[in-house]
């Protein structure tokens, strides 16, 4: 881990330094268990545009059943058990069948809770999206998503990073680029500073005030050269009296607004709207949803998938309502690193695919539609083995969410050796 002899150090300094034994003390018992991911690299002034949410579903969700293709008549017949019944299907209870969209696409029914921004027009739908790999190498197709490229001969950084790289707005912020988790993602890393947190809560010293004040008094005064683990004392010494103002536990929606889910996604989700709403530079936020890879018992209209899709559909909904007054200044991105195969499979389930989907949520999504070319689920339109081709390359999407949202056009830094073509999924 990038520092790691540098942080080790500082804890045998802190341990052995005298002048600081009292606050020593305290550190070994309130000490949070982190420390932020920090580089630093030469700010370029630029323009800052919205707040960037990246919600990336780990395992290669299945987008067929996420916003089903009722209009296509092969979906059913090479799905017979999981299969989402039609929106007029009178066979099948109301609850099961797919939410219509506009005649041809419906959304699961464990997805209804988003129809609301779909019909406000703050929901956009890209379907048969994806990446140019079809290795249906989870390790691999994530590794190329989250760094924005084509081949493993790039650049080892992020696609994020390389985005706050290209267009640093003077923004000095220690929460201007988030990665809730153990480590931050892959999409993340890179020359920027950033943090990776499991809960805001975990930056706070805690205790008695006066301990806490103590404390961070003896580490003022270890962080008061000028050599790189300083720089990254100081660093660490802001983001807490950052947080410190912060009340996680305590913040909640508006009464009659729909409530957070009661998971890790959604206290994330409730986390990010707090930072929005204080208005503590937050520019970008990257959340991992993972369990979508369902090669068993995935489940219909309910099961496996059908929880996660609601954990999804419950927290972007909730986020979408308590920032109803800040939606001008969101993009929400949901990407996965592939989809699943057209037909199901012996086990109940699906096996490894190529083409997804993508979601689109914010102000200024252009929403109510569902994007892109639909290639068809007929022999002979298939890709590979029985996949849904890919017809909309994600850094299509992506590079136009960051020219015209984050107002940053370095496409050719932010997505080496690919060139945009399409673009209408945003204003």
């Amino acid at each position: 881990m990038r520092f790691a002899a540098e942080r080790r150090e500082f804890f045998q300094v802190l341990c052995q330094c005298p002048q600081h034994a009292q606050a020593t003390h305290y550190a070994r018992s309130t000490w949070p268990a982190w420390m932020p991911r920090l580089a630093f690299a030469p700010a370029k002034r630029g323009v800052r545009g919205d707040v960037l949410v990246v919600v990336f579903l780990r395992g290669a969700a299945d987008g067929l059943n996420m916003v089903v293709p009722h209009g296509e008549p092969t979906y059913y017949t090479n799905r017979p058990t999981l299969a989402i019944p039609r929106p007029d299907d009178r066979k099948a209870a109301g609850s099961s069948r797919a939410v219509d969209l506009e005649g041809f696409f419906g959304l699961h029914p464990a997805m209804a809770a988003l129809l609301p921004a779909w019909q406000e027009g703050h929901l956009a739908v890209v379907h048969a999206c994806g990446a140019p790999d079809d290795s249906r190498s989870h390790f691999k197709a994530m590794e190329l998503m989250e760094r924005g490229l084509a081949d493993l001969g790039g650049p080892a950084s992020g696609w994020i990073n390389r985005h706050l790289a290209s267009l640093d707005t003077g923004n000095t912020s220690p929460l201007r680029a988030i990665g809730f988790g153990e480590a931050a993602p892959r999409s993340l890393r890179g020359v920027i500073p950033v943090s990776a947190l499991r809960s805001i809560a975990e930056f706070h010293l805690g205790g008695e005030p006066e301990i806490a004040g103590l404390l961070k008094g003896g580490l003022a005064g270890l962080y008061s050269g000028d050599d790189l683990l300083a720089g990254i004392g100081r660093e660490t010494l802001r983001i807490l009296e950052t947080v410190e103002q912060l009340d996680p536990q305590g913040y909640r929606p508006e009464s009659g607004l729909p409530a957070y889910p009661a998971s890790d996604f959604g206290a994330a989700l409730r986390q990010v709207a707090m930072l929005v709403r204080a208005e503590v530079g937050l520019e970008v936020a990257a959340i991992d949803l993972g369990g979508w890879d369902t090669h068993f018992a995935q489940g219909a209209s309910d099961g496996l998938m059908a929880g996660l899709l609601a954990d999804l559909a419950g927290g972007l909904s909730a986020l979408h309502a308590d920032l109803a007054d800040s939606l001008s200044r969101l993009t929400v991105v949901v990407m996965t690193e592939f989809g699943r195969r057209v037909q199901e499979n012996a086990s109940l389930g699906t096996d490894h695919g190529h083409g997804s989907l993508m979601l689109l949520l914010g102000g200024n999504v252009e929403g109510g539609k569902v994007h892109g070319s639909w290639p068809g689920l007929s022999q002979g339109q298939l890709f590979g083995p029985g996949d849904l081709a890919v017809t909309t390359d994600y850094r299509e999407v992506l590079a136009e969410v960051c020219r015209k949202r984050l107002n940053n056009p370095a496409a050719d830094q932010i997505f080496p050796g690919f060139t945009p073509g399409r673009a209408g999924f945003v204003r």
